[in-house]
């Protein structure tokens, strides 16, 4: 079929553009996801969505398809966390898998995907492998006080694909703000999603009400699913189409810096080793984070 009619309504500039609708957009990217587009039309997609930009119908509609060609983790337990994680280190280290240890201490099923978006940064992937966690090969069934990682290319190779066109054009997609969405789950999880920029926390907080997701939703540390160790920032909870602030951001100055590694893997596993061995505090943002997703699996 082509996705070329598509293109021409999303590809008309930014004032001339005209938005698609849920089962459109579902449909543009089932085809996508099913990789039945040509190299050239997908670059064109993600040119044109980036211009335009995504409407949280268009949004609902791309999660419609990526929900339905998912190679699902099988979950099966109550207590189940989703931590997307595709941005990695840059300034900071990344602590997403001490947050999915401290939170599987706790009896949580926690499931990590992602992918390497950009060369230069440190991936939460890389920091499993120091703390003896590898990648699943398949989809795995994840259990009580597990933490897997699942690579984007195993939950679904067109999702992959769409993904790895940033390296080329240099510039994100929609599949960047999907992956921060979807629930890769064969049964309920809380998603934990995350945003770099004010505009995104506007579409995010749009499709999690839109979808009906259970969600939680923050400013993440350089676009992880982990609160800040510095300072605490906004999170918002969205079920059932209801959306509600569990968290208020810190404001003021900062009292004290926290203790933290550099973005090295094998330093960033050793800091991590050390707080789960009680050596070394957790965060006090990364605590109230904790506390707020063991509340919403747990209610």
């Amino acid at each position: 079929m082509g996705i070329s009619h598509y293109i021409k309504d999303i590809g008309r500039g930014k004032d001339g553009a005209r938005a698609l609708g849920r089962e459109q957009a579902a449909d543009l990217m089932g085809q996508i996801l099913d990789q039945q587009v040509s190299d050239l039309e997908l670059g064109a997609f993600c040119i044109a969505m980036r211009i335009k930009g995504e409407t949280p119908e268009e949004m609902a509609g791309f999660l419609d398809a990526t929900h339905a060609r998912l190679n699902q983790v099988r979950s099966g337990h109550a207590h189940t966390v989703v931590l997307p994680s595709y941005n990695g280190a840059r300034k900071l280290p990344v602590l997403t898998p001490l947050l999915a240890l401290l939170l599987a201490r706790q009896g949580v099923a926690v499931v990590m995907h992602g992918t390497a978006t950009e060369d230069k940064r440190v991936g939460s992937q890389a920091v499993l492998v120091e703390l003896g966690i590898s990648s699943s090969n398949t989809s795995p069934h994840v259990k009580a006080g597990e933490v897997v990682f699942v690579p984007t290319e195993v939950l679904n190779a067109g999702l992959h694909k769409l993904l790895a066109v940033r390296r080329v054009v240099g510039l994100r997609n929609p599949g960047h703000s999907l992956v921060k969405l979807m629930n890769p789950c064969d049964g309920p999880a809380l998603v934990v999603g995350s945003y770099t920029h004010p505009e995104y926390l506007q579409s995010m907080s749009a499709t999690f009400a839109l979808t009906g997701q259970h969600a939680l939703l923050l400013r993440g540390t350089e676009g992880e699913s982990v609160a800040d160790a510095r300072r605490t920032p906004a999170m918002d909870v969205f079920k059932n189409h209801q959306t509600w602030r569990v968290q208020e951001q810190q404001e003021g100055s900062l009292a004290k810096m926290p203790e933290l590694p550099g973005t090295d893997a094998a330093a960033t596993a050793l800091y991590i080793e050390l707080v789960l061995q009680n050596l070394l505090p957790v965060p006090e943002p990364m605590a109230q984070q904790v506390q707020h997703i063991l509340r919403e699996v747990q209610a």
